[in-house]
């Protein structure tokens, strides 16, 4: 009886296993490809006349738009302590010391953002501007608050239009005056198997390319060979997707920068609040494996439960 039991129970274990491994097998093919993102799924690379508009737009100079935020600079004599030729001006804070606080505030209407963290960088640059570095944030009406003139239109107006703008409205409070004008919360997205990780990238320049912006994360990351590479995904050169426009119709322009060539065909000018995302290279196999690992474990220690039961049962 105890035998009979024994070859039952091998039994239901022989034909159990293969059972369990094909299941397994089906859900791990379908599980190992839920973290890749934005799929075009087949899709033409590239829609040529919608391409065309994007690289026109990205050849413009930037446009001021709602929910930006400016930091505006006023000088009087012309701008000269920017330059200060003679080397007679001090700049940063009184007494011609910079001050490293790290201190930020947010005001709400619009009225400055105090940053005093970033100072030491921007008077590097040269602006001689006093104290914490102030930021004035866009309506949503594209209407801004600043010192002195109120409220003024600013939306729509690109950042040279803005500082003729604000020199005429600014020219009633002093004279022969110079105004820098910045947008200071451009940003840039970068996510999958980039060096650097999941990055959100602060463009200081209107001209960034997309070569700029993977140097800025690392590169692309080469990822590890082996079972532990799930731990670190490597990137593919052959499938960087720029996402670009209003997410709900987006612009996708798949990039292959493993060649001159295809580098040389892309469009690879950035703007605000692009999304790049690398695609990881797919290692089934050792995805495979790494996915398998508890299971196999499992299923070992039922082969050491099952073979002690039937060697005490003989």
């Amino acid at each position: 009886m105890n035998q009979a039991a024994s070859r039952s129970l091998l039994r239901l274990w022989l034909l159990g296993l293969p059972l369990l491994l094909l299941t397994f097998s089906c859900t791990t093919s379908r599980v190992r490809q839920q973290n890749i993102l934005f799929r075009t799924d087949g899709a033409g690379r590239l829609d040529t006349a919608r391409l065309r508009d994007v690289v026109n737009r990205a050849e413009r100079n930037y446009i001021i738009q709602p929910n930006d935020y400016l930091d505006v600079r006023v000088y009087t004599n012309k701008g000269e302590r920017i330059l200060d030729p003679n080397g007679e001006l001090f700049f940063g804070s009184p007494g011609g010391t910079n001050t490293g606080g790290g201190g930020f505030s947010r005001q709400g209407g619009g009225i400055g953002i105090q940053r005093g963290g970033q100072q030491q960088q921007q008077q590097q640059r040269g602006n001689g501007q006093q104290g914490g570095i102030s930021e004035f944030l866009v309506q949503h009406d594209g209407i801004v608050k600043l010192p002195m003139i109120d409220y003024v239109k600013i939306s729509g107006l690109t950042l040279l239009q803005a500082d003729s703008m604000l020199q005429v409205k600014y020219t009633a409070f002093y004279k022969d005056v110079f105004v820098t004008t910045r947008v200071t919360n451009n940003r840039i997205i970068v996510l999958g198997a980039a060096a650097g990780g999941a990055r959100v990238v602060q463009m200081f320049d209107d001209n960034m390319n997309l070569l700029e912006v993977l140097a800025q994360v690392g590169g692309i990351s080469g990822g590890f060979v082996g079972p532990t590479s799930s731990n670190g995904q490597a990137g593919r050169a052959d499938n960087i997707r720029l996402i670009r426009g209003d997410l709900k119709n987006p612009q996708v322009q798949i990039i292959d920068l493993t060649t001159i060539d295809g580098m040389r065909r892309a469009n690879l000018q950035v703007e605000p609040n692009d999304i790049i995302y690398v695609e990881p290279i797919r290692r089934p196999f050792y995805e495979a494996l790494a996915d398998a690992t508890p299971l196999f474990s499992f299923l070992a220690g039922l082969s050491g439960i099952a073979t002690l039961i039937i060697a005490i049962s003989r």
